[in-house]
């Protein structure tokens, strides 16, 4: 148990340590363009344009992936026995019952979203509804019910909008550095140091902002995996669940790169991912890997 729990907060100290480096990248961005063009105002509308997108991304973020997914809701009628599957988790878990949805896929899946606990959505494709027996089923469950009790919700839209904020500045700038539209007058611009640092942090800073996404959405999902495994102690449903999920090749219709880190396995299927360069850009790390960390728990 004590080694559980050193996992969990382990996970949860190196997931803020790189969204700190997020942040950091964020604001040394603006900071190097309000060099260049002598205008410290840049730097606090890029602390103020990213605020707001995160706030109004992760206020409406639940309904946006709902729409992608094509999920539809679930309730005590429609479907009695996964409806009072969650609502014994989310009693166990001491959460708030959260809005049941079912995605039409045939490929095994599942995700969790909302802006909080309060306001949480789970939804579970149909292919993993038919494929996965109960055990298997409530691990998965208690999975995206951990993202819920984690507020993984916040940290993962958060980095994604700061990644897409981070990702348009430097095309913009770019692009303006390709037409000629920044003016040249160094002593209005800042000097061409500042320059030639704006164009090196343009062209790395959405490579590392991306990198930094994935790697804090890693996180999240082994301290899921972790945490899941406490909330049923049964480790061996959501390991038994993840073999049947990594040796699925169903492609799913509806996968997307912007909410693939969502699902509880990478939805981009049959794709060779097992170089030191892949490992840096998945969404999740090597379901081998999280099958053998979940059975090596004790509990």
């Amino acid at each position: 148990m004590a080694s559980l729990y050193s996992h969990k907060e382990a996970n949860i100290r190196k997931t803020w340590l790189l969204f700190t480096g997020f942040l950091i990248t964020v604001i040394g961005f603006g900071w190097v363009l309000s060099q260049v063009y002598n205008n410290p105002e840049i730097l606090y509308i890029f602390a103020g344009f990213s605020m707001i997108t995160s706030l109004v991304s992760y206020w409406y973020s639940d309904k946006i992936v709902l729409a992608m997914a094509r999920a539809t809701p679930v309730d005590m009628k429609s479907n009695p026995e996964l409806y009072r599957m969650v609502e014994n988790l989310a009693m166990t878990a001491g959460l708030p019952m959260p809005k049941v949805y079912t995605v039409p896929e045939r490929a095994l899946n599942a995700f969790a979203t909302g802006r909080n606990p309060e306001h949480s959505v789970i939804a579970v494709t149909e292919g993993a509804l038919q494929a996965l027996n109960r055990t298997e089923l409530e691990g998965v469950l208690a999975h995206e019910l951990s993202h819920i009790g984690n507020r993984d919700m916040l940290v993962g839209t958060v980095a994604v909008i700061l990644v897409g904020f981070i990702s348009l500045i430097s095309d913009m700038f770019l692009r303006q550095m390709v037409w000629g539209g920044m003016r040249r007058d160094n002593d209005r611009s800042g000097g061409p140091i500042y320059i030639v640092l704006a164009i090196v942090v343009s062209v790395l800073a959405p490579i590392s902002a991306t990198l930094m996404q994935l790697a804090i959405s890693r996180r999240r999902e082994s301290l899921a995996d972790t945490s899941g495994a406490l909330l049923t102690r049964y480790p061996e449903g959501l390991a038994s669940a993840l073999e049947k999920i990594g040796k699925d090749m169903t492609p799913m219709r509806v996968a997307n790169n912007t909410t693939s880190h969502l699902w509880i396995d990478d939805p981009f299927t049959g794709q060779a991912r097992t170089s030191w360069f892949h490992r840096l850009f998945m969404t999740h790390p090597p379901i081998e890997e999280r099958i053998k960390a979940l059975r090596d728990l004790k509990i």
